[in-house]
Order: C-alpha cells, then sequence, then structure tokens
C-alpha cells in the first residue's frame, strides 16, 4: 500500500487530515521532482552536524522517505554524493527540515530532495543524535513508518495506524472528482458560497 499513496496529491490528503500532518511551507521541493510516497525512516541530527543522517543512507529500507530533524540552516545535512548514494540504495527521498549543497549534482541525478533552501558549507560528522525515533520536521510530529507523501503542493504525513482508512477515503474522493463536471462543481459550489454568506447576514 505504500507504493499506491504515490498516486494520491498532496491536495487530497491534506483535506482528510488534521493541519497538524502538513509540514509548514520552508519545506519544499528544490527542484521539480515528481510526487514520492514511502515509508518514513526518521532521523534527528544535532544541530550543525550530519552524521545521522549519513548513517542512516545504510540502514533505511529502499522505498523509504529518509526525514530528517536538525534544528538549524546554517549547515548542508547532505550533498550530491550522499544523495547518489542513497538513491543508489533505493532511497525514494529525503524530507528535511534543514538545508543541502550540491543541487545542481542533486537535481541531474533526479534524486527528490524537499528541503529549507541550499548552503554551501558543509555540516560536521561529530555529534550522535537518533534514529529511528519520532522527529519533528516541518512542524509535523513525525514516527517511523508513517506514510510521507510530498509533491510539488507540499509534504503530508500519514500516521501509520491510519493508512487503510486514509487510503481509501482518499481513492474515494478522488472518484468522485473525476466524475464530476466543472459545471456541476460550479453549481454546488456557488450554492456553498451563498448559503455561506447568508449564515452570515451577508446580502450584497
Amino acid at each position: 500500500m505504500n507504493a499506491a499513496f504515490k498516486d494520491i496529491p498532496s491536495t487530497t490528503l491534506a483535506e482528510l487530515l488534521d493541519r497538524e500532518q502538513v509540514m509548514d511551507i520552508g519545506v519544499r521541493p528544490l527542484w521539480n521532482a515528481p510526487r514520492v510516497a514511502g515509508p518514513a525512516y526518521t532521523v534527528r541530527c544535532v544541530p550543525g552536524d550530519n552524521l545521522m543522517l549519513h548513517a542512516a543512507i545504510y540502514r533505511a529500507e529502499p522505498g523509504s522517505v529518509i526525514v530528517v530533524e536538525s534544528g538549524d540552516v546554517d549547515y548542508a545535512l547532505a550533498g550530491g554524493n550522499v544523495c547518489a548514494i542513497a538513491q543508489r540504495r533505493g532511497v525514494a527521498a529525503f524530507v528535511v527540515d534543514g538545508v543541502v549543497r550540491d543541487l545542481a549534482e542533486v537535481r541531474e541525478a533526479g534524486f527528490p530532495v524537499f528541503a529549507r533552501g541550499v548552503i554551501p558549507i558543509p555540516g560536521t560528522k561529530k555529534k550522535v543524535g537518533a534514529l529511528g525515533e519520532p522527529a519533528r520536521v516541518g512542524g509535523v510530529l513525525v514516527h517511523p513508518g508513517d506514510i510521507v507523501v510530498a509533491d510539488e503542493e507540499g509534504v503530508v504525513v500519514t500516521p501509520a495506524a491510519r493508512q487503510e482508512e486514509i487510503f481509501a477515503a482518499s481513492r474515494t474522493k478522488l472518484a468522485a472528482e473525476a466524475e464530476q463536471s466543472l459545471d456541476a462543481w460550479e453549481a454546488d459550489h456557488r450554492a456553498r458560497i451563498e448559503k455561506a454568506l447568508g449564515d452570515q447576514g451577508f446580502t450584497g
């Protein structure tokens, strides 16, 4: 089922989940990457240090999205070679609450990275953080195995315990939307807007 979430837009998931499951606008695609989806492999790095992310690329299962809490935007968590190794080992993407470097290499390789930006300064590799423990990324508390969907609209995290429920609801919602014409959508939308205005006493 993890791979099947790749067919679900983040916008659909955002309408079905609470606001706290949607990362803030600072965590965004660094290039025009395709939508990615997979179970979270969680990492916590000490600010200024990238040791745990570099360790994670050798431990995450293929198909995983490596999700990183870092606590700073002053030092790069990863560069071109780290992304290339992660890609070669089957990691689906990086979603990091921090910054990376070597963006041209990453983009050319086609490895999806969602982050706060880029900076040329590398971090150190001297401090142990955590692997496989909850990590707060983009304002979302991510647990290992939660389903991460990231695309050009943003990053949404579905709790692992709710994945079957949310996947089924997403498929139902998308099917209903596909069957509705724009004319029908407009009629329904206008009726809802006018009712909302009327409920507030607006008569203009």
